[in-house]
């Protein structure tokens, strides 16, 4: 599985790019904005710093709702760097644009996903990457978890390409189940990818080896 950091923030990315995991980078205008990057153009370079501290796929979202529209502002994106994934609303007029990129050869991520229904039309339109959101239904009271099983369903019953990629991840436990379940990517805070590392009994084991070391050594 694929570990995406979903901020705007630099130094977690830098944090996650050096922990020597991390695939990729997923943002929106709310994060962009959480940083106090505002401006088209300041929006413009920050993505480009962020293209240059990783290595693997940049989401950049357009922030257009029709089609024409979409299409201008995509096609701009997916000119600033070869790692730019133009990041498309699950909208009548996104999901026409994302044949249109698709056709072009220019990758998407179909972000604001809810529904198994929405994830097969994607697919059909030739997007790169699908972005169910997971906490943001569980916030509701409904199992996010479950949607993630239905796309792997449908996807591997008819071969579709499109990675799932498993959206609004809150926490160490999202991402092992959506492991389980078999979701080509994860995105979420850094905060849910370090606290893979953690145990109290790696930490305990640690503690117990260095002070046994130290009354042997001095």
């Amino acid at each position: 599985m694929k570990f995406f950091i979903d901020t705007a923030n630099l130094d977690d990315i830098k944090e996650a790019q050096d922990l020597g995991v991390l695939d990729g980078v997923t943002t929106n205008p709310s994060l962009m904005a959480k940083e106090g990057i505002t401006g088209q153009e300041n929006i413009i370079n920050h993505y480009k710093k962020i293209c240059d501290i990783v290595t693997g796929d940049v989401s950049a979202e357009v922030i257009s709702t029709d089609y024409e529209t979409i299409i201008k502002e995509g096609e701009a994106l997916a000119k600033l760097h070869e790692q730019i994934v133009v990041k498309v609303p699950m909208i009548k007029d996104g999901v026409k644009a994302i044949k249109y990129f698709s056709d072009k050869g220019i990758r998407t991520n179909c972000t604001l996903v809810f529904s198994a229904g929405q994830a097969l039309l994607a697919a059909k339109a030739g997007a790169t990457y699908v972005s169910p959101f997971i906490g943001r239904l569980d916030d509701i009271s409904t199992d996010g978890l479950n949607l993630i099983e239905e796309i792997r369903l449908i996807y591997d019953n008819y071969g579709f390409e499109t990675q799932i990629l498993a959206a609004s991840v809150r926490h160490t436990m999202h991402v092992l189940h959506c492991a389980k379940i078999g979701s080509d990517v994860m995105t979420g805070p850094l905060s849910s990818i370090e606290g893979l590392l953690k145990h109290p009994l790696t930490d305990s084991g640690l503690a117990k080896f260095l002070e046994d070391y130290k009354k042997g050594n001095g």
